[in-house]
Protein backbone atom coordinates (compact mmCIF):
# COMPACT_ATOMS: atom_id res chain seq x y z
CA UNK A 1 0.00 0.00 0.00
CA UNK A 2 1.60 3.40 -1.07
CA UNK A 3 0.46 6.31 1.53
CA UNK A 4 1.87 9.16 2.69
CA UNK A 5 1.86 10.79 5.92
CA UNK A 6 2.83 14.35 6.37
CA UNK A 7 3.50 15.42 10.48
CA UNK A 8 4.00 18.95 11.06
CA UNK A 9 5.64 20.32 14.43
CA UNK A 10 4.48 23.24 14.79
CA UNK A 11 7.01 25.76 14.83
CA UNK A 12 10.02 23.03 15.64
CA UNK A 13 13.02 25.06 13.95
CA UNK A 14 16.51 23.97 14.35
CA UNK A 15 18.10 27.75 13.15
CA UNK A 16 20.74 28.57 10.68
CA UNK A 17 18.25 30.11 8.55
CA UNK A 18 20.70 32.44 6.38
CA UNK A 19 18.06 35.45 5.99
CA UNK A 20 17.37 35.02 10.02
CA UNK A 21 18.91 38.59 10.46
CA UNK A 22 16.41 40.01 8.10
CA UNK A 23 13.33 39.35 10.05
CA UNK A 24 15.41 40.26 13.94
CA UNK A 25 16.27 36.42 14.19
CA UNK A 26 19.56 35.72 13.79
CA UNK A 27 20.96 33.57 16.55
CA UNK A 28 17.47 31.86 17.06
CA UNK A 29 17.03 28.16 17.60
CA UNK A 30 13.84 26.59 18.45
CA UNK A 31 15.39 22.86 19.53
CA UNK A 32 19.10 24.69 20.21
CA UNK A 33 17.95 26.65 22.85
CA UNK A 34 15.53 24.23 24.44
CA UNK A 35 18.58 21.56 24.82
CA UNK A 36 20.56 24.19 26.70
CA UNK A 37 17.73 25.09 29.06
CA UNK A 38 17.38 21.52 29.82
CA UNK A 39 21.38 21.51 30.69
CA UNK A 40 22.69 18.14 31.30
CA UNK A 41 19.20 16.45 31.46
CA UNK A 42 19.09 16.65 28.00
CA UNK A 43 15.69 15.74 25.58
CA UNK A 44 14.63 12.61 25.81
CA UNK A 45 13.51 11.81 22.25
CA UNK A 46 15.07 8.37 20.83
CA UNK A 47 12.51 8.14 17.66
CA UNK A 48 13.27 11.73 16.74
CA UNK A 49 16.89 11.29 17.21
CA UNK A 50 16.64 7.93 15.67
CA UNK A 51 15.08 9.44 12.44
CA UNK A 52 18.19 12.29 12.57
CA UNK A 53 16.55 15.29 14.04
CA UNK A 54 20.50 15.83 16.03
CA UNK A 55 21.76 15.21 12.96
CA UNK A 56 19.82 17.76 11.32
CA UNK A 57 20.21 20.06 13.98
CA UNK A 58 24.02 20.31 13.77
CA UNK A 59 24.08 20.40 10.09
CA UNK A 60 21.61 23.43 10.42
CA UNK A 61 23.78 25.06 13.26
CA UNK A 62 27.19 24.41 12.30
CA UNK A 63 27.58 21.65 14.84
CA UNK A 64 26.48 24.31 17.73
CA UNK A 65 24.43 20.96 19.18
CA UNK A 66 24.73 17.70 18.48
CA UNK A 67 23.61 14.25 19.69
CA UNK A 68 25.81 12.80 22.48
CA UNK A 69 24.94 9.01 21.04
CA UNK A 70 25.74 8.19 17.49
CA UNK A 71 22.97 7.23 15.33
CA UNK A 72 22.51 5.45 11.94
CA UNK A 73 19.34 4.45 9.77
CA UNK A 74 18.18 7.67 9.24
CA UNK A 75 17.25 10.07 6.23
CA UNK A 76 16.86 13.49 7.47
CA UNK A 77 17.44 16.95 5.66
CA UNK A 78 17.45 20.11 6.89
CA UNK A 79 14.54 22.68 5.45
CA UNK A 80 14.99 25.66 4.28
CA UNK A 81 12.10 28.52 3.64
CA UNK A 82 12.60 29.86 0.45
CA UNK A 83 9.87 32.59 0.80
CA UNK A 84 9.31 35.69 2.71
CA UNK A 85 7.40 34.65 5.89
CA UNK A 86 7.48 33.13 8.77
CA UNK A 87 4.22 32.72 9.85
CA UNK A 88 2.46 29.49 9.58
CA UNK A 89 0.55 29.63 6.22
CA UNK A 90 3.67 30.52 4.26
CA UNK A 91 5.36 27.58 5.92
CA UNK A 92 2.66 25.14 5.15
CA UNK A 93 2.06 26.24 1.80
CA UNK A 94 5.86 26.26 0.59
CA UNK A 95 5.81 22.68 2.13
CA UNK A 96 2.89 21.40 -0.05
CA UNK A 97 5.03 23.30 -3.27
CA UNK A 98 3.73 26.80 -3.09
CA UNK A 99 5.98 29.42 -2.00
CA UNK A 100 4.86 32.70 -0.73
CA UNK A 101 7.18 35.22 -2.98
CA UNK A 102 4.91 38.43 -2.12
CA UNK A 103 4.08 38.20 1.89
CA UNK A 104 0.64 39.13 3.17
CA UNK A 105 0.00 42.40 4.98
CA UNK A 106 1.35 42.92 8.36
CA UNK A 107 0.08 46.03 10.87
CA UNK A 108 3.52 46.83 11.84
CA UNK A 109 2.39 49.38 14.53
CA UNK A 110 2.61 48.47 18.12
CA UNK A 111 -0.35 50.40 19.52
CA UNK A 112 -3.61 52.05 17.29
CA UNK A 113 -2.51 48.92 15.12
CA UNK A 114 -5.47 48.63 12.62
CA UNK A 115 -6.76 51.56 10.52
CA UNK A 116 -9.70 53.05 11.70
CA UNK A 117 -11.51 52.43 8.66
CA UNK A 118 -10.67 48.74 8.79
CA UNK A 119 -12.24 48.95 12.61
CA UNK A 120 -15.18 51.30 11.55
CA UNK A 121 -16.63 48.39 9.04
CA UNK A 122 -15.84 45.32 11.68
CA UNK A 123 -17.66 47.46 14.59
CA UNK A 124 -20.94 48.43 11.91
CA UNK A 125 -21.01 45.16 10.32
CA UNK A 126 -20.75 43.54 13.30
CA UNK A 127 -23.41 45.57 15.70
CA UNK A 128 -20.53 46.12 17.96
CA UNK A 129 -20.40 48.62 20.56
CA UNK A 130 -16.96 49.17 19.67
CA UNK A 131 -13.59 47.30 20.13
CA UNK A 132 -10.78 46.71 22.77
CA UNK A 133 -7.08 46.37 22.52
CA UNK A 134 -5.97 47.53 18.84
CA UNK A 135 -2.43 46.42 19.41
CA UNK A 136 0.27 44.33 19.11
CA UNK A 137 0.16 41.65 22.08
CA UNK A 138 0.10 37.70 23.22
CA UNK A 139 -3.16 36.15 23.82
CA UNK A 140 -2.85 35.30 26.86
CA UNK A 141 -1.91 38.11 28.72
CA UNK A 142 -3.97 40.34 26.53
CA UNK A 143 -7.10 38.11 27.61
CA UNK A 144 -6.22 38.53 30.95
CA UNK A 145 -5.56 42.34 31.04
CA UNK A 146 -8.78 43.25 29.26
CA UNK A 147 -11.19 39.94 29.49
CA UNK A 148 -13.17 41.58 32.59
CA UNK A 149 -13.53 44.49 30.77
CA UNK A 150 -14.67 42.95 27.67
CA UNK A 151 -17.67 40.90 29.69
CA UNK A 152 -18.89 44.20 30.57
CA UNK A 153 -18.60 45.97 27.88
CA UNK A 154 -19.17 43.66 25.01
CA UNK A 155 -17.01 45.01 22.53
CA UNK A 156 -14.29 42.10 21.38
CA UNK A 157 -10.75 42.09 21.73
CA UNK A 158 -8.82 42.73 18.91
CA UNK A 159 -5.11 42.56 18.73
CA UNK A 160 -2.30 41.67 15.83
CA UNK A 161 1.37 40.52 16.22
CA UNK A 162 4.52 40.09 13.58
CA UNK A 163 2.48 37.80 11.77
CA UNK A 164 -0.09 38.84 8.68
CA UNK A 165 -2.89 38.40 11.67
CA UNK A 166 -6.27 39.91 13.25
CA UNK A 167 -7.25 37.77 16.10
CA UNK A 168 -10.31 38.46 17.92
CA UNK A 169 -10.47 36.94 21.16
CA UNK A 170 -14.29 36.92 22.97
CA UNK A 171 -15.74 35.15 26.01
CA UNK A 172 -17.65 31.82 24.82
CA UNK A 173 -20.62 32.78 27.07
CA UNK A 174 -21.29 36.00 27.40
CA UNK A 175 -20.05 37.04 23.60
CA UNK A 176 -20.89 33.64 22.21
CA UNK A 177 -19.09 31.31 20.33
CA UNK A 178 -21.10 31.32 17.19
CA UNK A 179 -21.33 35.34 17.12
CA UNK A 180 -17.77 35.15 17.81
CA UNK A 181 -17.12 32.99 14.28
CA UNK A 182 -19.64 35.20 12.20
CA UNK A 183 -17.75 38.44 13.39
CA UNK A 184 -14.60 36.48 12.38
CA UNK A 185 -16.26 36.09 8.99
CA UNK A 186 -17.06 39.28 8.78
CA UNK A 187 -13.79 40.75 9.34
CA UNK A 188 -12.17 38.00 6.62
CA UNK A 189 -14.27 39.65 4.20
CA UNK A 190 -13.18 43.51 5.40
CA UNK A 191 -9.81 41.75 5.58
CA UNK A 192 -9.25 40.73 1.97
CA UNK A 193 -8.72 43.96 0.57
CA UNK A 194 -5.51 44.39 3.14
CA UNK A 195 -3.99 41.05 2.11
CA UNK A 196 -4.18 39.69 5.84
CA UNK A 197 -3.03 36.27 5.77
CA UNK A 198 -5.32 35.06 8.87
CA UNK A 199 -8.39 36.00 11.35
CA UNK A 200 -7.91 34.19 14.22
CA UNK A 201 -11.32 33.75 16.85
CA UNK A 202 -9.79 33.17 20.40
CA UNK A 203 -12.64 31.90 22.26
CA UNK A 204 -12.14 31.63 26.12
CA UNK A 205 -13.82 31.15 29.59
CA UNK A 206 -13.68 31.75 32.78
CA UNK A 207 -15.12 34.51 35.44
CA UNK A 208 -12.03 36.84 36.11
CA UNK A 209 -8.50 37.52 34.86
CA UNK A 210 -7.01 34.98 37.62
CA UNK A 211 -9.15 32.08 36.17
CA UNK A 212 -9.08 32.90 32.37
CA UNK A 213 -8.65 30.12 29.71
CA UNK A 214 -8.65 29.82 26.37
CA UNK A 215 -10.83 26.82 24.99
CA UNK A 216 -9.85 24.46 22.08
CA UNK A 217 -12.48 26.21 19.83
CA UNK A 218 -9.88 28.45 18.08
CA UNK A 219 -10.45 28.78 14.23
CA UNK A 220 -8.53 30.41 11.76
CA UNK A 221 -10.03 31.77 8.62
CA UNK A 222 -7.35 31.68 6.31
CA UNK A 223 -6.69 33.71 3.02
CA UNK A 224 -6.54 30.98 0.21
CA UNK A 225 -3.49 29.93 -1.44
CA UNK A 226 -3.05 31.97 -4.45
CA UNK A 227 -2.01 28.72 -6.80
CA UNK A 228 -2.54 25.18 -6.68
CA UNK A 229 -1.02 23.26 -4.17
CA UNK A 230 0.26 19.06 -4.08
CA UNK A 231 -3.58 19.07 -1.85
CA UNK A 232 -5.20 20.42 -4.94
CA UNK A 233 -3.18 18.16 -7.69
CA UNK A 234 -4.16 15.12 -4.94
CA UNK A 235 -7.78 15.88 -5.21
CA UNK A 236 -7.91 16.73 -9.13
CA UNK A 237 -6.12 13.05 -9.23
CA UNK A 238 -9.42 11.55 -6.99
CA UNK A 239 -6.73 11.10 -4.10
CA UNK A 240 -7.82 11.36 -0.32
CA UNK A 241 -6.62 14.58 1.43
CA UNK A 242 -7.26 13.51 5.26
CA UNK A 243 -6.52 16.93 7.13
CA UNK A 244 -5.86 16.85 10.64
CA UNK A 245 -6.13 19.60 13.74
CA UNK A 246 -5.81 22.98 11.77
CA UNK A 247 -4.35 22.42 8.39
CA UNK A 248 -8.11 23.04 7.10
CA UNK A 249 -7.96 26.22 8.33
CA UNK A 250 -4.26 26.80 6.84
CA UNK A 251 -5.82 26.09 3.52
CA UNK A 252 -8.92 27.70 3.64
CA UNK A 253 -10.74 24.16 3.24
CA UNK A 254 -8.73 23.64 -0.70
CA UNK A 255 -7.45 20.63 -1.68
CA UNK A 256 -8.99 18.40 1.70
CA UNK A 257 -11.21 15.81 1.12
CA UNK A 258 -12.00 15.72 5.19
CA UNK A 259 -11.06 17.84 8.24
CA UNK A 260 -10.77 15.97 11.64
CA UNK A 261 -10.25 18.03 14.61
CA UNK A 262 -9.63 17.93 18.13
CA UNK A 263 -7.50 20.25 21.02
CA UNK A 264 -4.29 18.98 22.51
CA UNK A 265 -1.41 17.76 20.44
CA UNK A 266 -2.26 14.10 22.68
CA UNK A 267 -5.57 14.07 21.84
CA UNK A 268 -5.11 14.97 18.11
CA UNK A 269 -1.81 12.46 18.43
CA UNK A 270 -4.83 9.76 19.23
CA UNK A 271 -7.11 10.81 16.24
CA UNK A 272 -4.03 10.25 13.71
CA UNK A 273 -3.58 6.86 14.95
CA UNK A 274 -7.42 6.52 14.12
CA UNK A 275 -7.47 8.23 11.02
CA UNK A 276 -4.73 5.78 9.75
CA UNK A 277 -7.00 3.07 9.63
CA UNK A 278 -9.35 4.99 6.99
CA UNK A 279 -6.52 6.27 4.61
CA UNK A 280 -7.06 5.18 1.43
CA UNK A 281 -4.42 3.81 -1.12
CA UNK A 282 -2.94 6.47 -2.72
CA UNK A 283 -3.89 9.05 -0.04
CA UNK A 284 -1.86 12.02 2.32
CA UNK A 285 -2.81 12.05 6.03
CA UNK A 286 -1.66 15.54 6.93
CA UNK A 287 -0.69 17.03 10.55
CA UNK A 288 -0.46 20.05 12.42
CA UNK A 289 0.17 19.53 16.05
CA UNK A 290 -0.20 23.44 17.24
CA UNK A 291 0.36 22.97 21.04
CA UNK A 292 4.76 22.99 20.57
CA UNK A 293 3.47 27.38 19.09
CA UNK A 294 0.67 27.99 20.66
CA UNK A 295 1.18 26.63 24.28
CA UNK A 296 5.12 26.88 24.65
CA UNK A 297 6.57 28.62 21.94
CA UNK A 298 4.88 31.89 22.06
CA UNK A 299 4.66 31.90 25.53
CA UNK A 300 8.38 31.92 26.05
CA UNK A 301 8.19 28.11 28.06
CA UNK A 302 11.19 26.33 26.95
CA UNK A 303 10.81 23.56 29.68
CA UNK A 304 6.81 23.22 29.25
CA UNK A 305 8.24 22.86 25.50
CA UNK A 306 10.72 20.44 26.15
CA UNK A 307 7.98 18.06 27.99
CA UNK A 308 5.80 17.95 25.09
CA UNK A 309 8.73 17.34 22.75
CA UNK A 310 9.55 14.14 25.03
CA UNK A 311 5.48 13.82 25.04
CA UNK A 312 5.55 13.56 21.23
CA UNK A 313 8.96 11.33 20.73
CA UNK A 314 7.07 8.94 23.26
CA UNK A 315 3.87 8.24 20.71
CA UNK A 316 6.08 7.99 18.11
CA UNK A 317 6.44 3.69 17.92
CA UNK A 318 2.29 3.76 17.96
CA UNK A 319 2.42 5.46 14.61
CA UNK A 320 5.48 3.54 13.39
CA UNK A 321 3.47 0.39 14.33
CA UNK A 322 0.73 0.93 12.02
CA UNK A 323 2.77 2.09 9.37
CA UNK A 324 2.10 -0.13 6.42
CA UNK A 325 4.55 -1.42 4.47
CA UNK A 326 4.96 0.76 1.64
CA UNK A 327 3.78 4.02 3.60
CA UNK A 328 6.15 7.38 3.44
CA UNK A 329 5.95 9.08 6.54
CA UNK A 330 7.71 12.79 6.67
CA UNK A 331 8.34 15.01 10.14
CA UNK A 332 8.92 18.15 9.66
CA UNK A 333 8.33 21.91 10.73
CA UNK A 334 6.47 25.36 9.47
CA UNK A 335 8.80 27.86 10.84
CA UNK A 336 10.84 28.24 13.93
CA UNK A 337 9.22 29.68 17.54
CA UNK A 338 12.10 29.97 19.96
CA UNK A 339 11.21 29.77 23.59
CA UNK A 340 14.20 31.89 25.10
CA UNK A 341 13.82 34.60 22.58
CA UNK A 342 12.70 38.32 23.07
CA UNK A 343 9.03 39.19 22.64
CA UNK A 344 6.30 36.45 21.65
CA UNK A 345 6.88 35.79 17.91
CA UNK A 346 7.61 33.53 15.51
CA UNK A 347 11.24 32.79 14.69
CA UNK A 348 12.77 32.62 10.99
CA UNK A 349 14.43 29.06 11.01
CA UNK A 350 15.24 26.48 9.13
CA UNK A 351 13.57 23.13 10.07
CA UNK A 352 14.22 19.41 10.11
CA UNK A 353 12.67 16.91 7.77
CA UNK A 354 12.77 13.46 8.85
CA UNK A 355 11.78 10.04 6.49
CA UNK A 356 10.80 7.08 7.90
CA UNK A 357 10.72 4.15 5.20
CA UNK A 358 10.28 0.53 5.65
CA UNK A 359 12.03 0.11 1.95
CA UNK A 360 14.32 3.28 1.32
CA UNK A 361 17.85 3.41 2.36
CA UNK A 362 19.31 5.72 4.60
CA UNK A 363 20.65 8.90 3.67
CA UNK A 364 21.75 12.52 4.59
CA UNK A 365 20.38 15.15 2.13
CA UNK A 366 21.79 18.44 3.34
CA UNK A 367 20.13 21.27 2.83
CA UNK A 368 16.77 21.15 0.58
CA UNK A 369 13.99 23.88 -0.28
CA UNK A 370 10.85 23.52 1.78
CA UNK A 371 9.07 22.92 -1.73
CA UNK A 372 10.93 19.79 -2.25
CA UNK A 373 8.76 17.68 0.21
CA UNK A 374 5.82 18.49 -1.55
CA UNK A 375 7.40 17.24 -4.62
CA UNK A 376 9.01 14.16 -2.68
CA UNK A 377 5.29 13.08 -2.05
CA UNK A 378 3.79 14.05 -5.28
CA UNK A 379 6.71 11.90 -7.04
CA UNK A 380 6.07 9.01 -4.37
CA UNK A 381 2.15 9.04 -4.88
CA UNK A 382 2.28 9.23 -8.69
CA UNK A 383 0.49 12.40 -9.13
CA UNK A 384 1.32 15.49 -10.85
CA UNK A 385 3.66 18.13 -8.69
CA UNK A 386 3.59 22.23 -8.62
CA UNK A 387 6.16 23.99 -10.11
CA UNK A 388 8.02 24.57 -7.45
CA UNK A 389 10.77 21.95 -5.17
CA UNK A 390 12.56 18.80 -6.70
CA UNK A 391 11.71 14.85 -5.12
CA UNK A 392 14.48 13.40 -3.13
CA UNK A 393 13.15 9.82 -4.31
CA UNK A 394 16.14 9.84 -7.16
CA UNK A 395 18.32 10.58 -4.43
CA UNK A 396 17.43 7.45 -2.51
CA UNK A 397 18.21 3.60 -2.78
CA UNK A 398 16.28 0.94 -1.49
CA UNK A 399 16.80 -0.91 1.61
CA UNK A 400 19.14 -3.57 0.89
Amino acid sequence: MTRTLLVVMDSVGIGGAPDAEAFGDAGSNTVGHILDARGATGLNVPNLSGMGLYKALAHSSNNAWTDAVPRTGAIWAVGRETGKGKDTPSGHWEITGLPVTTPPHVFEALDDSFPPELLDAMITKGSLPGILGNKHASGVPIMRDLGEEHMRSGKPIVYTSADSVLQIAAHEDSFGLDRLYDLCRIAREICDAYRVGRIIARPFVGNTAEDFKRTGNRRDFTMPPHADTILDTLTAAGRQVLAMGKIGDIYAGRGISEIRKTHGNMALFDLTLEAMDDLQEGGLLFANFVDFDTEFGHARDPLGYAQALEDFDARLPELFSKMAPDDLLIITADHGNDPTWSGTDHTREQVPILIKSNTLAPAALGIRPFADIGATISDYLGVPGTPHGTSILPLLGEKQ
